[in-house]
C-alpha cells in the first residue's frame, strides 16, 4: 500500500539542519523517491523533532536511501544531532481521509 519512514531526533542546531534539508531537496530533485515530507517540532520539548517521509513502497524508500545525496545528508544530519537520528520503517496498513 505504501511506506512511511519516521525520523526522530534532537538538536540545538535546527537552522543548520534546515539548510541541509534544502540542499538535499535541490540536489536530489528528479532522483528522490520520497513523495511527501512533514517536518515537525515537539511543543513540549524545543530540541525534539520528528520528520515523517512518505514513499510509494519499501523498495522505493531503500532506493532513496541509496542515493549519494541521501547518504551525504544522513552523515551531516547525525553530526548536527544531540540524539539520534532514529529511524522507524513503517508499512502503511490503512490510509483514510477523516
Amino acid at each position: 500500500m505504501g511506506f512511511v519512514q519516521i525520523i526522530d531526533y534532537r538538536t540545538d542546531r535546527q537552522d543548520e539542519l534546515e539548510s541541509l534539508f534544502d540542499e538535499w531537496a535541490k540536489a536530489s530533485q528528479g532522483k528522490r523517491t520520497a513523495t511527501h515530507e512533514l517536518h515537525t517540532h515537539d511543543r513540549e520539548d524545543p530540541a525534539h523533532y520528528v520528520d515523517i517521509v512518505e514513499f510509494p513502497s519499501y523498495e522505493e524508500a531503500m532506493r532513496n536511501s541509496d542515493l549519494p545525496e541521501t547518504r551525504h545528508i544522513a552523515g551531516e544530519m547525525e553530526a548536527l544531532c544531540t540524539d539520534g537520528p532514529r529511524f522507524l520503517n513503517l508499512e502503511v496498513m490503512r490510509d483514510e481521509s477523516l
